[in-house]
């Protein structure tokens, strides 16, 4: 009985094993070994190199666009997708089946599309677009037009870390700080917002991270227009069909990094909050 029972035993740590290294292998040719390659050839003619490539005018700028607009729509997009939450969660109204099931709608189309429906609205042809055109205001082929392609890709990822939280939330606390006297803004901000600050840092954190990559809708609103319009994305693959391959690694890496530091360190976070949690 003894030796059956440690034969199993053995059989499971076996196929254990194996799962755990037939998953790793798989990360490690899926993510890691790309990862590795692009880095190695991005810093391999040296730092003199790599340093003139992210530091080139055009590539300089479209750095800069691209980590300033997604600043923006991640201050954008924190307010509203924790409004929209809220909503969700909190209030009753026809259609919210509707409307739960449209907010998961940019994770399935294809962010060209997105691309064509934003000119489409917002183009130089369009109703809305000419209205903004007389008063000065131009979307598409311009920065405005890059935070809104950002803002829909992005749309989900603040809502879906919010929602379930909001759900789990034990609305004890809120209803004791009305019985109190405070008032919604205030129950919200010294009651609430403590507890949903978590997921919104990390629906944020993923959205500032999805908008560095983004090329398919941007490239459509944005054009290519270097020094105006040209994000990261756009530029590595000018660069690409260009010829200068480094200078698209070395923008690659650079982006690649802040992603990799950002996930990192949102681990981190959640890791501390965690510990926190169950001491």
């Amino acid at each position: 009985m003894a030796a059956g029972t440690a034969s199993l035993a053995r059989r499971r740590e076996r196929q254990g094993r194996a799962l755990r290294g037939a998953s790793l292998s798989y990360l490690g040719v899926m993510v890691v070994l790309p990862i590795l390659a692009m880095a190695w050839q991005a810093v391999e003619p040296g730092p003199g190199a790599f340093w003139a490539a992210v530091s080139d005018p055009y590539a300089w700028h479209a750095l800069k666009l691209t980590f300033a607009t997604a600043i923006i729509m991640v201050l954008v997009g924190a307010v509203t997708g924790t409004a929209t939450a809220w909503v969700l969660v909190r209030y009753e109204f026809p259609g919210k089946h509707l409307v739960n099931a449209l907010i998961d709608l940019p994770f399935a189309v294809p962010t060209v599309v997105t691309g064509v429906m934003l000119v489409a609205l917002y183009g130089p042809s369009s109703v809305v677009g000419a209205i903004l055109a007389e008063g000065g205001v131009r979307v598409i082929y311009d920065q405005p037009g890059i935070i809104l392609a950002l803002l829909f890709v992005t749309y989900p990822f603040v809502i879906r870390s919010v929602q379930p939280v909001l759900l789990a939330l034990d609305r004890a606390e809120e209803e004791a700080a009305a019985t109190l006297g405070a008032g919604p803004w205030t129950t919200f901000l010294r009651v609430t917002l403590p507890t949903l600050w978590p997921s919104i840092l990390t629906g944020s954190a993923l959205s500032f991270s999805r908008a560095l990559g983004e090329y398919g809708s941007v490239v459509m609103v944005a054009g290519n227009q270097p020094l105006l319009a040209k994000t990261a994305p756009i530029y590595i693959f000018g660069e690409i069909e260009s010829g200068n391959r480094h200078g698209a690694l070395a923008v690659s890496a650079v982006l690649l990094a802040s992603s990799l530091l950002i996930l990192v360190a949102l681990n981190a976070l959640q890791r501390r909050g965690e510990v926190r949690d169950a001491s």
